[in-house]
């Protein structure tokens, strides 16, 4: 379009422009072909990215259940419980493990029943909540640090 009229071109410079795209492209089975090749190629290393990404899934998994600590209770051990209750003002100095309790039994699927240090009271709790205690045992509130000033 030129000035808003259709325009053709000279029959000669449409001639050349055939001429330039047949040099370009002279077969048009061959780079059909050429284009199916590349095609394949693409789906080649499209699945081979798959195959290296599940064999690092796999890597990674087993690194991972390499480190996990298997935490297994007796019963009449003394464990320590996570406190995970949300608090608005947190100390910093207080510590994230609440209690001294005792293990009455653990079931096979990691739930861990405990007790008091009264033993007037159990809850039941996730394994993972609970850690052995290898300490003597400590009153926090009578505790205090003391600092010395040199």
């Amino acid at each position: 379009m030129v000035f808003g009229k259709a325009c053709h071109l000279p029959a000669k410079l449409e001639h050349r422009v055939y001429w330039e795209i047949k040099k370009l492209n002279p077969d048009a089975e061959l780079a059909g072909r050429k284009r199916i090749t590349q095609l394949h190629e693409l789906k080649e290393f499209r699945l081979h990215t798959y195959e290296n990404a599940k064999l690092y899934k796999e890597k990674t998994k087993r690194w991972h259940d390499k480190h996990i600590v298997s935490r297994t209770f007796e019963p009449g051990q003394l464990v320590l419980l996570f406190n995970s209750i949300l608090r608005f003002f947190p100390r910093k100095l207080r510590s994230k493990w609440s209690g001294l309790f005792e293990v009455v039994r653990m079931t096979q699927h990691g739930v861990v029943e405990l007790r008091n240090k009264d033993k007037s009271s159990t809850l039941l709790v996730n394994g993972q909540q609970v850690k052995h205690y290898f300490g003597k045992d400590v009153d926090r509130e009578l505790e205090a640090p003391i600092l010395n000033d040199e």
